[in-house]
């Protein structure tokens, strides 16, 4: 298991971003999307789209995650 952070590369709205994830939560974030039929730039599009200005993107997607497994 890995403790710290990798770059993972996104796409959102055409532009190319990366966020800093460790594998576990974006391992959980690649489940939901799969779950879900989505893409997982596009899932990342919505939750970037949801969260408040002063949120980073790799928090909302964390955030994200925990609510999702929260709600199981």
């Amino acid at each position: 298991m890995s403790r710290r952070p990798k770059k993972r590369s996104l796409t959102l709205h055409g532009h190319r971003t990366s966020v800093s994830l460790e594998d576990e939560f974006w391992s959980a974030f690649c489940e939901i999307a799969a779950q879900d039929e989505q893409p997982i730039n596009a899932l990342a599009a919505q939750i970037d789209a949801e969260r408040g200005s002063d949120t980073g993107l790799a928090s909302a997607i964390r955030l994200f995650v925990l609510a999702r497994l929260r709600q199981t």
